[in-house]
C-alpha cells in the first residue's frame, strides 16, 4: 500500500464521513413523518445506485439465498431507520446519533453468537467506558428528561440493536455475493419497501409539503446515501483498520457539533466529558480485530462505527 493510495483513501473516508455527519441534521430540518422521510432517502438513494450498478456491472444478483440475507438485512435497517429517525426529534441529531453508534458492541456479541470469533480485550474494556459515557451525558439528570426524551433515548439503543442486525445479515449476503454495488442497492431498495410498509401500518402520509421539503430530500438521498457511502466504500479499503475507525468517528462526533452549532443543543461540561469517552469507546470497538475461528471469520478487522 502505497502512500498516495493512503492519502488518497484518507481523503475518501473523512469526506465521505463528514457528509454523512449530516444525515440526522437532514431529518432534523424535514417537515415530514420520520418513517416517510427515511423511505424517501432509501427510495431515491435506491434508484441512483440501481443506476451506478446496471452501469456498472450490467446486471443484478438474484441468487435465492443472497436474496434472502439481504431481504432480511433491508428490515432490519427498515427499522433502524424509522427508530432513528423518531429519536432524533425526540432527542436531537447529537446523542441520537451517537446512541445509533453503540451498534459496534451488539455487532461483537454476534460476532461471538453467530460467527465464532473471540472477543477482543479492546471490546470488553470498551463496553464500561461507553456505559459510563452515555450515564454522564443522561443519568445525571435522568429523572429530569420528559417521558419522551426517555423514550427517544431508549429508541437510539433499540436502533443501535436493528443495525447490528442489517450488519449480521449483509455480511452473510457478502459471502454469498462478491458485489458490493449491488449487494448494498438491493439492501436499499428492501428497506425502501420495508419502510413503506412501515409508514403504511402507521398511517403515516406520504406527501411531501413544499419545494424546500422536496429539496432537503433529494439532498438526504444523495448526500449521505450515495456520495458518502461511495466516497467511504472506495477509501476504506486503502487505509488500515484503526485509521478507518478514528476517521469514521468523525460521523458521530460532527453530528454532535452540528445539534450544538444549528439547533443550540445546551451541553454541559460533563456532557461534554461522557460523548468523549463514548466516542473513545466507540472507537475501541470499532477497531477492535476479531479472531475468527469458523465460516464466518472471512472478513475481520474490526467493527466500524456507523455510517448511516
Amino acid at each position: 500500500m502505497g502512500v498516495p493510495d493512503q492519502t488518497g483513501g484518507i481523503l475518501r473516508v473523512t469526506t465521505g464521513a463528514s457528509l454523512i455527519s449530516f444525515s440526522a441534521v437532514f431529518v432534523k430540518l424535514l417537515d415530514a413523518d420520520p418513517s416517510i422521510s427515511a423511505f424517501y432517502r432509501m427510495i431515491i438513494g435506491g434508484v441512483v445506485l440501481l443506476g451506478l450498478t446496471l452501469a456498472r456491472e450490467k446486471k443484478l444478483s438474484l441468487a435465492r439465498r443472497h436474496f434472502f440475507f439481504v431481504a432480511a438485512g433491508g428490515l432490519f435497517l427498515a427499522l433502524d431507520l424509522a427508530l432513528w429517525h423518531r429519536s432524533i426529534l425526540y432527542v436531537g441529531p447529537g446523542l441520537a446519533t451517537l446512541l445509533a453508534n453503540f451498534q459496534v458492541f451488539f455487532m461483537a456479541a454476534a460476532g461471538l453468537l453467530f460467527f465464532k470469533e473471540r472477543v477482543s480485550w479492546r471490546v470488553l474494556g470498551a463496553v464500561p467506558l461507553a456505559v459510563l459515557g452515555l450515564y454522564l451525558i443522561v443519568g445525571f439528570q435522568w429523572k429530569a428528561f420528559t417521558p419522551d426524551y426517555r423514550f427517544g433515548i431508549l429508541l437510539g439503543l433499540i436502533a443501535a440493536l436493528c443495525y447490528a442486525g442489517y450488519l449480521v445479515f449483509l455480511r452473510m449476503a457478502r459471502m454469498i455475493s462478491t458485489s458490493i454495488f449491488g449487494t448494498v442497492t438491493l439492501a436499499t431498495l428492501s428497506t425502501a419497501f420495508f419502510l413503506a410498509l412501515i409508514s403504511l401500518g402507521g398511517r403515516e402520509s406520504f406527501a411531501v409539503a413544499g419545494l424546500g421539503n422536496w429539496g432537503i430530500l433529494v439532498a438526504y438521498a444523495l448526500v449521505p446515501q450515495v456520495v458518502g457511502w461511495l466516497l467511504i466504500t472506495s477509501g476504506i479499503g486503502r487505509i488500515e483498520a484503526s485509521k478507518a475507525g478514528l476517521i469514521l468517528l468523525l460521523q458521530p462526533t460532527l453530528a454532535f457539533v452540528w445539534d450544538v452549532l444549528f439547533f443550540k443543543r445546551p451541553t454541559t461540561v460533563v456532557e461534554i466529558a461522557g460523548a468523549l469517552l463514548a466516542f473513545f469507546a466507540i472507537y475501541l470497538g470499532s477497531t477492535a480485530g476479531a479472531t475468527g475461528r469458523g465460516k464466518g471469520s472471512k472478513e475481520r478487522g474490526g467493527r466500524l462505527s456507523r455510517t448511516a
